[in-house]
């Protein structure tokens, strides 16, 4: 699939309309989809911390990851892309490498997240970026962002004061 940017903005926008959703549900605001080689939707993952039983590791993209790794093989994944309303943190960065996923588009940066939730107990941030992690690995992720990173940051408004 070629890739530009209004392409991008299209599949971001779906991921942020996952991440809403999610908030609307009582979850953390973030949400991703994987859209495979040919321009379709594979995946769809919100953030399920409260479905979960409070599980801090249940990060959208490490689910997404996890349940992309067991549908499909690394030579498909590596022709996907995750589309994140925010930047994959360490773990969800890893969870992306060892399933092999080729892509990331991203909203907004862990920096940038960091500083807008503050040191919350329920999201206590890794301000580490996702090109950091996947340098240090043997395989090649290409990493778009950060994109539409106010519309990813609106996500985010006022529910970390609220918890």
């Amino acid at each position: 699939m070629n890739h530009s940017q209004t392409q991008d903005e299209k599949y971001l926008r779906m991921a942020f309309a996952v991440a809403a959703a999610a908030r609307d549900k009582g979850q953390h605001p973030f949400g991703c989809i994987m859209v495979g080689p040919e321009g379709d939707v594979l995946l769809e993952q919100g953030n399920a911390f409260a479905t979960d039983g409070h599980d801090m590791t249940a990060h959208a993209e490490r689910i997404l990851a996890s349940r992309a790794s067991r549908g499909w093989d690394v030579e498909f994944l590596s022709k996907c892309t995750m589309y994140t309303s925010a930047e994959p943190c360490a773990m969800c960065a890893g969870a992306v490498y060892w399933a092999g996923i080729g892509r990331v588009v991203f909203g907004q940066s862990e920096h940038d997240l960091k500083i807008q939730t503050g040191n919350h107990d329920e999201n206590p941030t890794l301000d580490l970026p996702c090109r950091t992690v996947f340098a240090a690995g043997q395989r090649d992720i290409e990493v778009v962002g950060p994109l539409l990173a106010d519309e990813a940051a609106a996500l985010q408004e006022g529910f970390w004061a609220e918890k």
